[in-house]
């Protein structure tokens, strides 16, 4: 009996890969949003300030593949030249009970969160929006312009960070990555880098409950993907920039329980919890855009590392 299938960060580079895994996230979160998946809330232990170590179960039977993931956190790792995140996917097959493949679960972890984001763009962009905003300049950062970029064709990217050197180091990284020419722009503000953008992202690691970007600086018909903050309560975006939009989420219990700016609008009345949009219905159309200004708030499933697992592991000849 052969072992299971190791997929290292190497393994899972590419655009090819990328889309695979931005196509079996759409099928899956078909599933999700029909009742067809089973992704438990996480179990969270924390061990120090913001240090966690956290376990995450989830089964797609519809794909006959079940995951486990084991992710640890530890916020002054960077200080020490050593990722925030570390960890590991283990993928099992279903029917004979099977570890099939063993993934890195950082590498994993940003892409299939990049993916997500570009699903969503997929379905909430025009065909020629062109113009990238990035808040944030760390690993998500750079997981999310690769994602965005995958499906549609990015000319122009606008970066903003707290930490100029930083944000400099990644604009050079983007322009010599990327499969086309591409101008690149470090802003000194938020404000500056989001003026007009038809798409934004913010991936910033804040633990506050104080916006980083204001819901009047957001062009209207713009879609956002809010994918930072490190807890239930943390806010990226202001949650009146909720009201008006397309808001999405992976599923609507998970957003309830996790997601900082969801929690905000609800609270204040700003939204209802009939206006939050799942993923699974812009894929198959039940919901879409239509030009109107939308949000993406993620917090991240289980289930999401199993389809990317799946897809990455079909991608290695699994």
């Amino acid at each position: 009996m052969t072992g299971p299938v190791t997929v290292t960060a190497a393994g899972m580079a590419g655009s090819r890969r990328l889309i695979r895994v931005i196509d079996t996230l759409g099928e899956m979160f078909v599933d999700l949003a029909a009742g067809r998946t089973r992704s438990p809330a996480r179990t969270v232990l924390e061990h120090g300030p913001q240090r966690v170590l956290l376990v995450s179960p989830a089964i797609w039977e519809q794909r006959g593949v079940g995951s486990v993931k084991i992710t640890t956190l530890t916020p002054d790792n960077p200080e020490r030249g050593l990722p925030l995140i570390h960890g590991v996917v283990a993928l099992t097959d279903l029917t004979t009970g099977q570890i099939t493949a063993l993934l890195d679960g950082a590498e994993l972890t940003a892409i299939r969160t990049g993916a997500v984001a570009a699903l969503a763009t997929r379905w909430c962009t025009a065909d020629d929006a062109d113009d990238l905003a990035v808040i944030g300049a760390g690993v998500q950062a750079r997981s999310l312009v690769r994602a965005v970029a995958a499906v549609r064709r990015i000319r122009t990217v606008r970066i903003f960070s707290r930490t100029r050197s930083r944000a400099e180091e990644f604009a050079d990284e983007v322009r010599d990555t990327a499969p086309h020419p591409v101008r690149v722009e470090v802003c000194d503000t938020a404000r500056a880098a989001v003026r007009d953008a038809p798409i934004i992202c913010t991936a910033t690691s804040t633990s506050a409950d104080r916006p980083v970007l204001a819901a009047d600086w957001v062009a209207s018909g713009a879609h956002v993907n809010v994918i930072g903050g490190t807890h239930p309560d943390a806010i990226e975006v202001e949650p009146a920039l909720l009201t008006d939009a397309v808001v999405v989420v992976e599923d609507r219990t998970a957003a309830r329980d996790g997601a900082g700016e969801v929690r905000a609008a609800l609270a204040a009345g700003l939204i209802r919890p009939d206006d939050l949009c799942e993923l699974g219905a812009l894929v198959t159309g039940e919901v879409r855009a239509g030009g109107r200004t939308s949000v993406l708030r993620t917090v991240g499933m289980a289930i999401e590392d199993t389809a990317a697992a799946v897809a990455l592991h079909e991608a290695a000849g699994g």
